[in-house]
């Protein structure tokens, strides 16, 4: 029985159907029993649904929180449940389709609408710019220089150009998300009893020891 002081972070994905969100938290799920448990009772209850991802930062262990729209991409249908506490909004769109690039307005407006921070300007938001991977870069519509220049519009929120496929820049996209989110951290005492560190390894791979 015993206490362990960890970071947790809740961290949302907005974007467009069809940018790669679900794609790109799938490059890190970390589903333990509790998470997945948790997971599905929310998909059920509020139409979202989330993986976990643990990160070693200098000497602090973050579990990073990451929340998907589940599909229901329509602003009206996420409610303030989907919203409420988060350390770090990640806008996601689609190098090769103008209009989900175009409606990141809407995402970021829509946003702080909801989840309504106390402090607006100083929120952090990351863009990623997903799919460049999609037929060698030649398909695509949306250039890096106008994203940065839409990110330095909205206060010079960091970008990331990702492939989900390729797994390319995930890493890094997901650490920078980890180090923006830390602005809007919250400690929490998550309480395990009887459980040793050295048996979740099995929960980490989703499975049981049955």
């Amino acid at each position: 029985m015993f206490f362990r002081r960890r970071t947790l972070l809740k961290v949302i994905v907005l974007g467009d159907s069809g940018v790669g969100k679900t794609s790109l938290m799938n490059q890190y799920p970390l589903y333990t029993y509790v998470h997945k448990r948790f997971s599905q009772q929310y998909k059920a209850t509020i139409g979202a649904d989330f993986v976990a991802k643990e990160l070693q930062m200098d000497d602090k262990i973050v579990t990073l929180q990451i929340w998907d729209t589940a599909g229901q991409e329509r602003f009206q249908s996420l409610g303030i449940a989907f919203y409420r506490g988060t350390d770090c909004c990640v806008l996601v769109y689609d190098v090769n389709v103008m209009r989900s690039f175009e409606t990141l307005d809407n995402w970021h407006e829509e946003f702080l609408k909801q989840a309504n921070p106390s402090d607006p300007s100083s929120f952090p938001f990351i863009l990623l710019g997903n799919k460049i991977d999609i037929d060698g870069g030649n398909s695509r519509v949306v250039s890096e220089k106008r994203a940065t220049d839409w990110c330095s519009s909205k206060g010079n929120i960091p970008y990331y150009e990702t492939s989900a496929k390729e797994d390319h820049n995930v890493d890094d996209a997901f650490l920078g998300i980890a180090k923006s989110a830390m602005a809007n951290e919250h400690d929490q005492d998550l309480y395990f009893h009887g459980v040793p560190d050295a048996a979740t390894e099995t929960e980490q791979r989703g499975g049981c020891s049955c």
